[in-house]
């Protein structure tokens, strides 16, 4: 999976999570948090269903700086090719 697929997965999640986001007027090195309202709920859940569509965990002391979309990509384009190895 290259990195426009997960971000396009990332921002496909994030609709799900928070319909009222137009994917259009994310800007992928923006904090996330301050483009969207996301509670803190939310964004645990936002968390696991990137988790689940992509097949891996995402610990606990990566939330912080999970900040930016492309910060989320880069985490999961580095854990999803460490899983598809092993």
């Amino acid at each position: 999976m290259n990195t426009a697929e997960i971000q396009s997965e990332v921002v496909s999640a994030l609709t799900e999570i928070a319909p009222e986001v137009v994917p259009a007027e994310l800007e992928s090195s923006a904090a996330l948090r301050d483009q969207v309202d996301l509670d803190s709920m939310d964004w645990l859940n936002f968390l696991i269903e990137l988790s689940r569509r992509f097949g891996v965990e995402i610990p606990e002391s990566e939330y912080a700086s999970m900040r930016t979309i492309d910060n989320i990509v880069d985490f999961l384009a580095s854990t999803v090719a460490v899983a598809d190895r092993n």
